[in-house]
């Protein structure tokens, strides 16, 4: 029997697909921003919503959603406004969050905590219909906003100032952006964990940095990174029985490790020769018909635009 053939297994492969596909939309502008580990920030003050829903038998993506938001919003005021800077006020959205979680779940009624742990550490498979139709919804609400005001944002998360001076409203783009960041944390929660989200939103993107030179080319690779992985995670957990989260996780290092190995050798490369030409179908040298080019001790011969020179048997890009 195949694993399509379960529904709890559909529906968490579409869960990953949605968290694929709009953890690495934000993820690609907190990196810019160099606010990678806002989302572990944010995860930790979904906490207290999660232990809010669970003591008054709310719905907890809601009550996550509601709180992580607000938090969300406090540490981008208190980041643009206030006395303190942002990584300290992080770092106490960071310690209560996860405090309040513990502290409020304390309080709720006997056999609670096994439900925290699936909030903490993911349980893909426990994703039911009604949780889809929430996280479609997010989900599309993190699209709408990252791809369509992607030119606004982008200039936000890469210069303040310019984006001041341009006339582009810099809080409420950070405000928008941060509670945008708070609907992927909500989204995610189900399938890596509150304690893991930050990885979907960051090491996609920074796989893709290491292969593409542009925004929009880094944006496109990393959501395809973030689909391969969340997807591809919860097959590989089926299979081999093993916790979702963990599992998406590790296969993303995975491919940043292959990306940055492949990446070094590009670089060494590049910065050690030449790269080679296609195959020719006949010999450059004297009276083949080429324009020749001295270039230090040897001669290139201009080829369909390109100049060609014999390296051993085969010839370089110059």
């Amino acid at each position: 029997m195949s694993f399509l053939d379960y529904d709890f297994m559909r529906r968490a492969l579409v869960a990953a697909l949605l968290v694929g596909l709009a953890a690495p939309t934000v993820g690609v502008y907190l990196v810019q921003r160099r606010l990678s580990l806002i989302g572990d920030g944010l995860g930790h003050v979904a906490l207290t919503g999660v232990a809010l829903g669970l003591l008054t038998s709310t719905e907890p993506v809601l009550t996550a959603l509601v709180v992580a938001a607000l938090g969300a919003t406090a540490i981008e005021l208190v980041r643009a406004r206030g006395r303190t800077s942002g990584d300290v006020a992080l770092a106490v959205m960071f310690y209560g969050g996860l405090a309040g979680g513990v502290v409020i779940v304390s309080r709720a009624p006997g056999g609670t905590p096994t439900n925290f742990d699936a909030y903490l550490f993911g349980a893909i498979t426990t994703t039911s219909g009604r949780d889809l139709v929430v996280f479609a919804a997010l989900a599309v609400a993190v699209l709408v906003v990252t791809l369509g005001l992607a030119p606004r944002l982008f200039a936000v998360s890469n210069d303040e100032e310019y984006a001041r001076a341009a006339g582009l409203p810099v809080l409420a783009l950070n405000v928008l952006l941060a509670v945008t960041t708070a609907l992927t944390v909500v989204v995610s929660m189900r399938v890596v964990g509150l304690l893991l989200i930050s990885a979907l939103m960051v090491l996609p993107v920074a796989t893709a940095q290491l292969l593409q030179g542009s925004f929009r080319g880094t944006l496109a690779l990393a959501v395809l990174v973030g689909v391969v992985v969340s997807t591809g995670g919860v097959v590989v957990s089926y299979q081999a029985d093993t916790p979702s989260g963990g599992t998406i996780v590790l296969l993303a290092i995975a491919l940043f490790a292959l990306a940055a190995a492949w990446a070094g050798l590009r670089d060494r490369r590049r910065a050690g020769g030449h790269e080679e030409a296609e195959d020719h179908l006949h010999r450059h040298g004297p009276g083949c018909g080429h324009e020749e080019v001295v270039h230090d001790d040897h001669l290139d011969y201009v080829h369909d635009g390109h100049r060609h020179a014999a390296h051993g048997g085969h010839y370089d890009e110059h």
